[in-house]
């Protein structure tokens, strides 16, 4: 397998710079996703790595070797598309052998590896049909048989579910990784999609604008995003953004004061993720307002609550709707669990926004056993 460098790597089309300087590392057989709205570069970045790019500027290494000029067909790399790309004339067998035509590899080697990728995907049965005797699921695994059947050193997945269905998804989800994590492959997905990125990765490089937003754990840039930009892409509902103006040891929030923990002077937007608000006695709350939609999801209601500081998002879970729209309702949440960001959008570490009584303590012992 192969550990992964990108030393200040750049690309551009023209004048215009899609890629800035990219330095990243990818350990040996680490499964790693690139995660970013359309055009922040993620699919640029793994076409760099197929060889199907070529750097503006910077040094790709694959294991310490500098790869930067050398062709796609001898980086030893597997790569699926989202669009599958099999060759429609050609029977199961016959597209995931493709690969081999360009490989010292003899009939018998190439007959056993084709069955032995199969297998490992589950289409043995499939090998003398064509792709379009095929559901989107099957070919998607002819796909990743013929990816795999070079025995790559490293696997590049495009988009790899995004022509499935929801719950085929979810179950390829799994297959991918436990092949990933039996091959012992370094992999790097691209998605859009934030499930695939946290089920599946060991870590997430999140991207924006042709840049590294943030790098880390599922974990990290869940509950500890490192600026506005992540705070507000990562999470489904999405984090609540509310601006506010701290003052020593106060935030003010629209009419509402908060308490700050440690002090803190300027501008500043407090981060709640929705699922960590509690729904109270007004009397009782941090803040309160005005509830003015109520959706419920099943097994969780999701409440969009008017406040003297704009509108703010609350998940509680359970079936049973406990309030009505146009009914006063408290906000509350446990302090720790605030994040504040400066006026420059970074997060400020160990900031957090809240108000110290009995009602939030209940709220935080809530919050702390779901």
């Amino acid at each position: 397998m192969a550990k992964i460098t990108l030393d200040n790597v750049t690309k551009s089309w023209g004048e215009n710079l899609v890629l800035k300087p990219l330095n990243l590392t990818i350990e040996d057989g680490e499964f790693v996703a690139i995660l970013g709205p359309s055009g922040c570069g993620k699919s640029t970045t793994l076409f760099l790595l197929a060889g199907l790019y070529a750097p503006a500027s910077g040094a790709i290494t694959f294991d310490g070797h500098n790869v930067s000029k050398v062709d796609a067909r001898d980086r030893n790399v597997g790569i699926v598309f989202q669009s599958y790309a099999l060759y429609p004339n050609l029977t199961v067998r016959e597209n995931i052998a493709f690969p081999l035509r360009f490989k010292p590899v003899g009939k018998a080697e190439a007959v056993r590896r084709v069955e032995e990728a199969a297998a490992l995907v589950q289409i043995s049965p499939l090998l003398d049909r064509r792709p379009s005797q095929l559901s989107g699921g099957q070919q998607q695994r002819v796909a990743l048989a013929r990816a795999l059947v070079k025995e790559p050193n490293i696997l590049l997945l495009d988009e790899p579910l995004s022509n499935l269905d929801a719950t085929l998804r979810i179950s390829m989800r799994a297959e991918l990784k436990a092949i990933q994590k039996r091959l012992g492959i370094t992999t790097l997905i691209v998605t859009h999609d934030q499930i695939e990125a946290i089920t599946m990765a060991d870590r997430i490089i999140c991207m924006n604008n042709g840049e590294i937003a943030q790098i880390g754990t599922p974990d990290d840039l869940y509950r500890r995003p490192s600026n506005l930009f992540v705070a507000g892409f990562i999470g489904t509902p999405p984090m609540n953004l509310i601006a506010g103006q701290a003052s020593g040891e106060e935030l003010r929030l629209g009419a509402s004061l908060l308490q700050l923990t440690p002090p803190w002077n300027g501008p500043v937007t407090l981060g709640l993720r929705p699922e960590d608000i509690a729904l109270t006695a007004p009397a009782e709350a941090m803040l309160c307002g005005e509830i003015v939609s109520v959706e419920p999801m099943g097994r969780e209601v999701f409440y969009t609550v008017s406040t003297p500081a704009g509108l703010i998002h609350a998940l509680e879970y359970g079936e049973a709707v406990r309030h009505a729209p146009g009914s006063r309702a408290g906000l509350d949440w446990n302090t720790a669990l605030s994040l504040l960001f400066d006026e420059d959008g970074n997060r400020i570490p160990g900031l957090h926004a809240g108000v110290s009584h009995p009602a939030s303590s209940r709220a935080g012992q809530r919050l702390q056993a779901n």
